[in-house]
């Protein structure tokens, strides 16, 4: 017994003692590794073709170190951080795109609606490699940012790549970008909602506009449209509320983290904002983060109809960490899981019903035979003449409501299919 606990005893202190060379070994290792970044930082300063300073050198450092990880992690100069406040606030100056990215190359994950960068028909998915004729590539996403930006009715050329198209080029001037991150209409008798960001506004702005769908139509309300096509993200916790307003109960999404403590599930509180009606949500390749989380939540827990195309698959976290009175660094701690447990990251949500964005066409069927045109038919006593008759046609330029139909294509579908589904529920109540 005596034996055996000296073995024991002698054990247990070459453990400890490997464990402890070993972390003296990788001690060692990042002071050499801070040791040449001293170097380097030394023989920039004193050797550089032009002064830099060291403050420059030190925040390019930093970002150069967080955009090696991923997309979207990086550092914020205290300008840059005082813009992201704002922004999430719903107003801020600039282009008004959501930008990530791509190979070295700015990747626009959408417009925001009603900024220059949307009428001047900037779309997801654009590649952005030359601002005022200067290469992006190898610069940072947030000097590429910070070039977009600028005083309010200057110019910048952005020059554009497209699928299937030659590159061309795009002047777009900046302007004061004002969010209205909720819109509202109704479409005879659905509530058509579209969410352009979530900010702090999303959340009761979506309550607001369904307040009103209910005074409008009372009963005679048959279902909502949630529009998340081109919603770039935002707040965790709007994504939540949104995805609460329409849950009774239910997990809406968790974090994981690269420790256990830091994870974190988030559930619905029960009240249904609709009372059960039906509801489609719109997705599409520029919705990100955010609006994924709630196309997911409402997907996972069958509440809500999923249409148009897979989403953009932004499934990380980023916490913003403020460095005093620097700035802050924006780093990637965390990645969403939908309720069924499968993560968003490169993979996106893919729709229940797969509708592509079309464009409607009228055809004319003026010179269509009919019964009328064929030999030796029957004359019908009642009917008027039909000379010179020509079929009428929809023309978007006066209908309003048909424009819109025939400018959206995913949105005719989907109020088709609460129409259906009103249709169906009536029967079966009658």
């Amino acid at each position: 017994m005596q034996r055996f606990s000296w073995a024991a005893v002698v054990g247990m202190l070459l453990v400890f003692c490997f464990v402890g060379l070993r972390a003296q070994e990788n001690n060692s290792e990042t002071y050499r590794q801070l040791h040449l970044f001293g170097e380097v930082f030394e023989r920039v300063r004193a050797d550089y073709v032009e002064k830099v300073s060291d403050s420059k050198l030190v925040e390019s450092a930093i970002n150069g170190m967080l955009t090696s990880l991923d997309p979207h992690s990086g550092f914020l100069n205290k300008e840059n951080f005082r813009d992201m406040q704002v922004h999430t606030k719903g107003e801020f100056g600039g282009l008004g795109i959501e930008v990530t990215m791509d190979n070295g190359l700015v990747k626009v994950v959408s417009p925001i609606d009603d900024t220059p960068a949307f009428h001047a028909g900037i779309k997801s998915g654009d590649l952005i490699f030359q601002l005022d004729d200067e290469p992006v590539m190898g610069i940072t996403l947030a000097e590429a940012v910070d070039r977009m930006r600028g005083r309010v009715g200057t110019d910048i050329k952005l020059t554009i790549r497209r699928d299937g198209q030659e590159p061309f080029d795009v002047t777009i001037t900046r302007a004061i970008i004002t969010i209205q991150s909720v819109r509202s209409r109704i479409e005879k008798d659905i509530g058509y909602v579209r969410i352009t960001t979530f900010n702090e506004q999303a959340a009761d702005g979506l309550k607001k506009a369904v307040k009103g769908f209910r005074n409008k139509l009372g009963d005679k309300l048959k279902g909502i449209v949630l529009d998340l096509r081109n919603n770039p993200g935002g707040l965790l916790e709007q994504a939540v509320a949104v995805s609460d307003s329409f849950l009774e109960r239910g997990e809406i999404v968790s974090t994981r983290g690269r420790h256990k403590d830091d994870d974190n599930r988030y559930n619905a509180h029960p009240g249904d904002l609709t009372d059960g009606l039906p509801v489609v949500v719109l997705i599409n390749g520029g919705s990100a983060s955010a609006s994924e989380i709630v196309a997911g939540a409402l997907q996972n827990h069958h509440r809500a109809v999923i249409m148009g195309t897979r989403s953009f698959g932004k499934g990380s976290v980023q916490t913003i960490i403020p460095t005093g009175s620097l700035g802050a660094i924006r780093l990637t701690t965390a990645l969403y899981y939908t309720p069924s447990g499968v993560s968003i990251q490169a993979k996106g949500i893919e729709p229940s019903i797969v509708v592509e964005q079309a464009r409607f066409e009228a055809i004319d069927g003026s010179q269509r035979r009919r019964e009328e045109n064929l030999r030796g038919a029957l004359e019908n006593e009642n009917a008027k003449p039909t000379e010179n008759k020509v079929e009428a046609t929809v023309d978007a330029s006066t209908d309003g409501e048909a424009e819109s139909f025939l400018k959206d294509y995913q949105l005719a579908r989907a109020l088709d299919l609460l129409h259906g589904i009103a249709l169906y529920e009536d029967q079966i109540a009658n």
